[in-house]
């Protein structure tokens, strides 16, 4: 455990135990949010990459076009 974290939970330890309980809770939030986080940036990154050749093999079969965005 790092000296900040250590001091964090030093000064936590003074709450009560409903407020280390609110605490404690959206501490165990925050850890499972940046888990989701970390895992949608991977999946994200082989999706995109799906995508790219999809558009790289639409592109070498002819199926694509100029895009004019005057034409909007």
């Amino acid at each position: 455990m790092t000296h900040l974290l250590k001091k964090a939970f030093d000064e936590a330890s003074k709450l009560s135990p409903e407020e280390q309980d609110a605490l404690a809770k959206r501490l165990l939030e925050e850890l499972a949010m940046e888990d989701r986080w970390s895992k949608t940036l991977e999946r994200s990154g082989e999706l995109l990459e799906e995508l790219a050749d999809e558009a790289l093999a639409e592109n070498a079969a002819g199926d694509t076009g100029t895009f004019d965005p005057a034409d909007l």
